[in-house]
């Protein structure tokens, strides 16, 4: 699953290798977490475009949020079938601008944080459906979820699940939605070993109010993040065949 990561480069650099047109002036956020605010790229009649979306995804077909499941990550074995992403995956792809994620090893009750970044420290595209959701007092919100798939080897020894990573030359056929019937579900894989760094981070990227550059540094050795028992609390419905949706840490 992916439910931290980081947009860390120069704006100017996301532009340049996505290419599209607005120009876009962000900070660098070392911490991104479900539910806050996220810039995707997608493509219109042939252009690229930067959005601005609240990870989070909701379906149009929604009545009310406030009963569907936090959906942060699509599964990409349920795209094709599940009514949640059939249509998004047809008509509304993006990529998520990004340079690194964050995945916890559990051990028993320890959770133990890594970060995972593309070895050439380039920009990482994270495949993505979006939609837009339009509430019955006809207020609009764009929303958006990473696209998962099985781990590789290298992100195999801390989760079994990993995003989708675009190879630059797959990006253009992923943002291509003026054929519905294009075959993108073959870009749904595990992207190859090498292509990506794992060190271990401080367990301080475990709060989301923690947001600096100091969360970018490894560490020696893996730092398990202190167990702190806490009384179970009402959650959202979760989907049962999502990627641990709605977990924060």
């Amino acid at each position: 699953m992916c439910g931290r990561y980081t947009i860390s480069l120069d704006p100017g650099v996301y532009r340049e290798f996505y290419g599209y047109a607005e120009q876009p002036n962000f900070p660098p956020r070392y911490n991104v977490a479900p539910t806050q605010p996220v810039p995707i790229v997608l493509e219109d009649r042939g252009e690229r475009h930067f959005m601005l979306v609240r990870w989070g995804f909701l379906p149009s077909w929604v009545k009310d949020p406030k009963d569907f499941p936090l959906v942060i990550n699509a599964r990409g074995e349920t795209l094709q079938t599940k009514p949640t992403f059939r249509n998004a995956l047809k008509r509304r792809r993006c990529i998520f601008l990004a340079d690194g994620f964050y995945e916890w090893r559990r051990e028993g009750k320890e959770k133990t944080p890594f970060l995972i970044r593309p070895r050439n420290r380039k920009p990482m595209p994270m495949a993505g459906l979006w939609e837009t959701y339009s509430s019955p007092d006809g207020g609009e919100i764009d929303t958006a979820a990473i696209v998962t798939t099985d781990a590789n080897g290298t992100l195999s020894a801390v989760h079994d699940r990993m995003p989708v990573i675009l190879s630059l030359d797959d990006i253009g056929a992923w943002l291509d939605v003026r054929d519905e019937r294009a075959d993108v579900m073959r870009l749904v894989r595990p992207c190859p070993d090498d292509w990506l760094d794992l060190v271990p981070v401080s367990s301080r990227v475990n709060k989301v109010e923690n947001d600096d550059s100091s969360l970018l540094e490894p560490l020696s050795k893996p730092e398990p993040a202190p167990v702190v028992e806490r009384k179970p609390k009402a959650r959202k419905p979760l989907s049962s065949d999502e990627d641990e949706q709605g977990s924060l840490f």
